[in-house]
């Protein structure tokens, strides 16, 4: 019993000891250390990141234009009736006054949707760049 802080008085062969055992304690304290040390360097790294300067001038917002199809298979753009015919014609129109307009396409609850696919490939044909759904 060399090295032990319990005398031979008061400790007996077969009583369980009541001391802490922290070898285990120790070793996960080593484990976790050793992984902070490998992680810690990487976490300091450096990002090579190019951000956005702030600009003197206000941004723009770009026009928007809406093209809603109707039950009846017609197309309304901004309040003009336009037929299938001159659906292309008249966005064609919108983009080269102004090419990035977006087109908000929209659709009548009734309406059919091979009319609203239509609208959309004209719009697309038509060179629209930007265009959304409502």
């Amino acid at each position: 019993m060399a090295g032990s802080a319990f005398s031979a008085s008061t400790y007996s062969g077969n009583a369980p000891v009541a001391e802490i055992n922290v070898t285990p304690l120790v070793d996960v304290m080593l484990v976790l250390l050793i992984i902070f040390m490998v992680t810690a360097p990487a976490l300091t790294g450096n990002l090579n990141l190019s951000l956005p300067y702030p600009s003197p001038k206000p941004t723009l917002t770009p026009p928007k234009v809406v093209l809603m199809v109707q039950q009846d298979g017609s197309f309304d753009l901004d309040g003009q009736r336009l037929t299938t015919t001159q659906l292309t014609a008249a966005l064609a129109g919108v983009v080269h006054a102004n090419p990035d307009t977006i087109v908000e396409v929209g659709a009548n609850a009734d309406a059919d949707y091979q009319g609203f696919t239509h609208a959309l490939s004209a719009a697309k044909e038509s060179g629209v760049r930007n265009i959304s759904t409502r």
